[in-house]
C-alpha cells in the first residue's frame, strides 16, 4: 500500500484561497484522468467540498508523488503552486487513512459531526469509479471510510458534537435564537438544487418556513426539489420553483435566502440585494457606517489622548512659585498645576503652590503660626484641596471614554452562503438591514464551539479501523502469493498423479480418486500452517516482506503472481459499488 493525499482545508487555507481554488465538476474529472496518467499514480479519487479539496493516490514514489499531485492540484485549481503550497497538507499510508476516517466521522469537518460528509464520500468514490480510476486500494479504502463514518454515528452521540453546516448557519442567522421559532412563517428562497440546496430547503421545511421557492439553472431539478418538499409527509410547506432569472424578484419577497450554486461567480451581487431590501422597505439600503464611525471615534480619542499637555517649565506654568527643577521627573504631559507635579513635596510648598494657583498671594504658613511638623501639615493639605475644589482640576491624560456602539438596525433579509466560492458579495456584511453568514463568518463562528464527550469515543474508533485496515490491506497484499503457492502445489500433484497413471494403466477408478485426495491431503496438510501464519505475518507492521520470502523460497514465477492480483482487482470492479 502507497497511499497519498494532498490537499488543503478550511483548518489548512484562508476561505479567499479555498475558493480560487475550488474545482468545479469538469475540473475534476479532468484532475482524474490526468492523475492516473501521470507516472506516479496508478489509482485516484478527488473529495471536493466547500471546505476542502483533497486528492487521493496510489503512488510507487513518495516524493515524485507529492510532486506530482501538488503540480496538478495547482495546474487545475488556476492557483499558482508557489501560492498553493504554503496552504497543501501530505498524509501517507496509514496517516492518509487515518485522515480520510477522520473526514468521515466529521471529526474534520468546520462543523464537528456534520454527517453532510459522507454523502461527499460517496459520491467521490462513485465519480472515480465510473472513470475507471479507483482501483483495489481506493476501493476498499472509500468503501472502508463510509462504515467507519456510519459507525461512528450509530455508535457515539457524534451527532450532538455538531450540526450540519447548514443548521449551524440557520443558527448564526437567527443570533442565537430558537431556529423553530425564529423561521416560523417566513418566506424562504434557494438558489441551487444540488445536494446541500436539497439539504437547506428539506432544513427550512421542517423548521416551520411558510414558503419555499426554489431556482436552478436546470428548471427541471428546480421542479422536482420543490415537488419532493410539497410533497413530503413531515412538512406542510408550500413550495415552488422559479427559473434563475426570477431570483431578483423572489429576493423582494424573501425574508430568508439560502444559496449553494457550483457558480464561479457571484450570484447575488451587493447591488441586487440592496435593491431587493430597497424593494421590500420602501426604503435606501445604506451601508452601515456604524462600525466604521466607531472605529474613527475611538482612533480620534486615541490620538487626542496621546497630544502632550504643557510640561514643566512651559509659558502656562511662568511665575509659579514652585522650584520647577525639583519636579523635574514629573511625566512629560502633565503640568506643574496638575495634581501629580506636586506630589511629595512638603506642606507648605504645596500651600504655596495652591494659593498661586488660585490666583492668591503665596503665604509662608510656617511664618504666621511659628507651627509646623504633621498638624500644619495636615492643615495646610486641607486648605490646598479646598483651593483645589474651588479652582477646579487642570485637565490630565486620562483612558477615552467608552465609545456607544449604535446598534445596527434590525435584518429585513437574512442571507445564507454556503457555496465555495462564494455566491453572495462579501460587501453585503456591511449593508444595513441585512444579515449575511457565510463560509468564512462560520469558520469563525466554529472555532471556539465546544466538544462533546462523544467525539473521543469517535477518535478511538477511527484508531481501532485504522489499525484493521492497515492489516487487512497487508494480508491482502500477500494473498496472491499464497494463491499461487497452492496452484503451483495443485499442478505439482497433478503432473504426480499423472505419471502414476503412466506407471499403473490398470488403476481402476475407484483406487486412482483415493490416491489422488490422499496426495493432495498431504499436500494441503503441509501447506496449512505456513499459509495462515504468513497471512497472519503479514498482516502485521512489517509483514509485506513475509510475500517475498514465500516467492523466493518456493521459487515462484512473478508474473503468475501478477495474474492472481489482476484477476482480483478484474472481481473487485465486477462487484464494486459504495457501501
Amino acid at each position: 500500500m502507497s497511499l497519498l493525499v494532498v490537499g488543503l482545508s478550511h483548518r489548512s487555507a484562508p476561505v479567499s484561497v479555498l475558493e480560487r481554488a475550488s474545482l468545479n465538476a469538469n475540473a475534476q474529472l479532468k484532475l482524474l484522468q490526468d492523475t492516473v496518467a501521470a507516472e506516479p499514480a496508478a489509482e485516484a479519487a478527488v473529495l471536493a467540498t466547500c471546505n476542502r479539496i483533497e486528492l487521493y493516490a496510489d503512488v510507487d514514489k513518495f516524493h515524485a508523488g507529492v510532486a506530482e499531485l501538488s503540480t496538478l492540484l495547482a495546474q487545475h485549481s488556476g492557483v499558482g503552486l508557489e501560492e498553493l503550497t504554503p496552504y497543501l497538507y501530505v498524509h501517507y499510508e496509514d496517516r492518509a487513512v487515518h485522515h480520510l476516517f477522520s473526514v468521515a466521522c466529521g471529526l474534520d469537518s468546520m462543523v464537528v459531526g456534520e454527517g453532510q460528509i459522507l454523502g461527499q464520500i460517496k459520491d467521490s468514490l462513485a465519480r472515480a469509479q465510473d472513470l475507471h480510476t479507483a482501483g483495489r486500494l481506493l476501493n476498499d479504502l472509500f468503501q472502508q471510510a463510509l462504515r467507519v463514518g456510519k459507525r461512528a454515528h450509530s455508535e457515539t452521540g457524534i451527532d450532538r458534537a455538531g450540526q450540519s453546516l447548514v443548521t449551524f448557519g440557520l443558527e448564526q442567522l437567527s443570533a442565537g435564537a430558537d431556529v423553530q421559532q425564529w423561521a416560523r412563517g417566513k418566506k424562504a428562497l434557494v438558489i441551487g438544487a444540488g445536494s446541500m440546496s436539497s439539504l437547506a430547503a428539506a432544513t427550512l421545511a421542517r423548521a416551520g418556513v411558510a414558503e419555499i421557492v426554489v431556482a436552478n439553472r436546470t428548471f427541471e431539478r428546480a421542479e422536482r426539489l420543490a415537488r419532493i418538499l410539497s410533497e413530503g409527509d413531515d412538512t406542510d410547506v408550500l413550495a415552488r420553483a422559479v427559473p434563475m432569472d426570477s431570483v431578483p424578484g423572489e429576493l423582494t419577497r424573501a425574508d430568508v435566502a439560502v444559496s449553494c450554486t457550483g457558480a464561479t461567480g457571484l450570484v447575488l451581487t451587493a447591488d441586487a440585494v440592496v435593491a431587493s431590501v430597497e424593494g421590500r422597505t420602501g426604503a435606501p439600503a445604506v451601508e452601515d457606517t456604524a462600525v466604521r464611525e466607531a472605529a474613527v471615534r475611538e482612533a480620534a480619542a486615541t490620538e487626542a489622548a496621546e497630544t502632550p499637555l504643557p510640561g514643566a517649565g512651559s509659558a502656562a506654568d511662568e511665575n509659579c512659585p514652585l522650584d520647577l527643577s525639583s519636579v523635574s521627573s514629573v511625566p512629560s504631559g502633565f503640568s506643574v498645576m496638575g495634581e501629580a507635579a506636586v506630589a511629595g513635596l512638603d506642606a507648605a510648598t504645596l500651600e504655596q503652590h495652591g494659593a498661586w494657583a488660585a490666583g492668591g498671594t503665596a503665604v509662608d504658613r510656617t511664618r504666621e503660626t511659628g507651627r509646623s511638623g504633621p498638624e500644619a501639615d495636615a492643615e495646610l493639605i486641607g486648605a490646598l484641596a479646598a483651593t483645589a475644589t474651588r479652582v477646579g482640576r487642570i485637565p490630565e491624560r486620562r483612558r477615552p471614554e467608552p465609545v456607544v456602539e449604535v446598534p445596527r438596525p434590525e435584518p429585513v433579509l437574512f442571507l445564507l452562503d454556503l457555496a465555495m466560492p462564494r455566491d453572495v458579495d462579501a460587501a453585503v456584511h456591511r449593508l444595513a438591514g441585512v444579515r449575511l453568514v457565510d463560509i468564512e463568518s462560520l469558520a469563525d463562528a466554529s472555532a471556539d464551539a465546544p466538544m462533546a464527550a462523544d467525539v473521543d469515543m469517535v477518535r478511538r474508533i477511527v484508531a481501532d479501523e485504522v489499525t484493521a485496515f492497515g492489516a487487512a490491506q497487508r494480508a491482502a497484499h500477500i494473498t496472491p502469493t499464497v494463491v499461487a503457492l497452492r496452484s503451483m502445489a495443485a499442478d505439482v500433484v497433478a503432473g504426480e498423479i499423472a505419471r502414476l497413471e503412466g506407471r499403473l494403466p490398470g488403476l481402476d477408478d475407484k483406487h486412482r480418486a483415493e490416491i489422488t485426495q490422499t496426495v493432495k491431503r498431504v499436500v494441503d496438510k503441509l501447506l496449512h500452517a505456513p499459509t495462515v501464519r504468513v497471512k497472519q505475518l503479514a498482516a502485521e507492521p512489517g509483514g509485506a516482506g513475509y510475500a517475498d520470502a514465500l516467492r523466493t523460497l518456493f521459487d515462484l514465477d512473478q508474473e503468475t503472481v501478477a495474474s492472481v492480483s489482476r484477476a482480483g482487482n478484474s472481481t473487485t470492479e465486477k462487484n464494486r459499488g459504495p457501501a
